[in-house]
This record gives structure tokens, C-alpha cells and sequence, in this order.
């Protein structure tokens, strides 16, 4: 028998198994459900948690009152990705590699930096931020607006939803390929952009920052196609932010 007669054509079968292997980034169907209609439900409720919030700002001026609203704003954000895995699991992007934790203090930390450099920039001091004081100590609950929120709850939901719904689904729905990761990169920075900036911004340096942040996220998600290295680089870099507003406040 020829060398020819005897090399084997892959099977219908061996595709099938090729194909079940590939993660969202390469077109699994997995994410087929991240669609149109995914962002449309997102943008509805992300909009109603986002009013929500600021009402119950205006309404309850007291600790109590930015702990509601941050409730609800946090549930409108991880509603949409309950609502997300419900419908399915893209292949490979809950993966966890240790080379996350490396993008999350190196990245994390770079952008803080670089947050410094721009708030400089923008007429600020460069001094350490610090937390108002009550009686000499810091406010009740403190830990909770302050420390808990912004390093542990803030980054998981936020990256979920706009580096996991939002830029999943748009990749998908514009079939890949360099246009679709630019248009998931813009649309997933600008949503993210956008709902921090309904809650109020000092300065020019804010929405930059945000940007470059959310470009970044973006950017980790499409090369890697997992979600933690996002979520480590928020987080680093939140919590960045409140060891040096506690420096700051003790050094006060």
C-alpha cells in the first residue's frame, strides 16, 4: 500500500473535538448568547441602578444614604452578568492563570503612576489624599465605603460587565478580527467611562485615567481571554489609592 493510500483524512468526529476546544476569543460558540439583545438588557439596567443611585444620594445625605446608593449601583452592574452566565459560559474566560496576579501588581501599580503624574498635571498638589476625620477618627462604616467597596466589590462587578458583557458581546457581534477587538476596546471604555462620570468628576484628569484604565483592562481581556487579570489590575489599583489616603490621613 502507497505512502498516500495510507495517510488518514481528519474525521468529521476529530473536527467536532477541535472545535469544541476553542475558547470565545477564537469563536467558540459558547458566547453565542452574548448578543445584541444581551446589551440592550445591560444598557437598560445598568441606566435604572445608575438613577437609582444618585437619588438615593440626594435623598439620604448621610453615610447610610452612600451605602444604599452604592448597593444599588453594584447590583445594577452584577445583574447583567448573572443574566450573562445564565444564558452562557464563554470558553476560557473564568481561566486563571498565576501570570494574572503578575499583570494585576506590575500593570495595577503602573497605572496608579501614571494616575499621579495626571492629576499633577491637572493642578493638584502630589501630596498623600487623605480621609476626613470625625472627632479625630475616621467615619463609621468607613471601611466599608471606603476599603471595601472600592478594592474588593467595584473591580470584580465592574470588570465583569464591561470587560466581560460588554466587550465579549461586542467582539462577537462584530465576528472578530482586529475591527471587532476596536470596537470592544471603544465600547467597553466608553460605557465604563460614561457611568462613572453620571456620578460626578473634579477634573479633567478623571475621565483620562478612567480611560486609560479601561483601555488597559480591555486590552489584558483580548490578549489573554480571561477576565482576572482585569479584575487584578482594578483591584491593585483601587487599592493603591486607599493605602495612600490611609498614609495620608495617619501621616496627618
Amino acid at each position: 500500500m502507497s505512502e498516500r493510500s495510507e495517510t488518514k483524512r481528519p474525521t468529521q468526529g476529530s473536527t467536532r473535538r477541535s472545535s469544541s476546544t476553542r475558547t470565545w476569543l477564537e469563536g467558540s460558540r459558547t458566547a453565542r448568547k452574548w448578543d445584541t439583545e444581551l446589551i440592550g438588557w445591560a444598557a437598560l439596567i445598568v441606566g435604572a441602578g445608575v438613577i437609582t443611585s444618585v437619588l438615593l444620594r440626594l435623598l439620604i445625605p448621610t453615610t447610610t444614604g452612600q451605602i444604599l446608593a452604592a448597593l444599588a449601583l453594584w447590583a445594577s452592574l452584577a445583574a447583567p452578568v448573572v443574566l450573562a452566565f445564565r444564558r452562557g459560559r464563554p470558553r476560557g474566560l473564568l481561566r486563571f492563570r498565576w501570570t494574572d496576579v503578575l499583570y494585576g501588581i506590575v500593570i495595577g501599580g503602573a497605572l496608579r503612576v501614571v494616575q499621579g503624574w495626571l492629576e499633577v498635571a491637572a493642578g493638584g498638589s502630589g501630596a498623600f489624599p487623605t480621609y476626613p476625620l470625625l472627632n479625630g477618627q475616621l467615619p463609621d462604616l468607613w471601611w466599608f465605603t471606603a476599603l471595601v467597596g472600592p478594592v474588593l466589590i467595584a473591580p470584580a462587578v465592574e470588570e465583569f460587565l464591561f470587560r466581560g458583557v460588554v466587550l465579549v458581546a461586542v467582539f462577537r457581534i462584530a465576528r472578530r478580527g482586529l475591527d471587532g477587538a476596536a470596537l470592544a476596546i471603544v465600547a467597553s471604555t466608553g460605557a465604563f467611562v460614561a457611568m462613572h462620570a453620571i456620578t460626578g468628576m473634579s477634573s479633567w484628569e478623571e475621565p483620562v485615567t478612567l480611560t486609560i484604565v479601561g483601555m488597559t483592562c480591555a486590552v489584558i481581556v483580548l490578549l489573554t481571554g480571561r477576565i482576572w487579570g482585569a479584575v487584578l489590575v482594578h483591584l491593585v489599583f483601587n487599592a493603591s489609592a486607599v493605602a495612600l489616603a490611609l498614609a495620608g490621613t495617619m501621616l496627618g
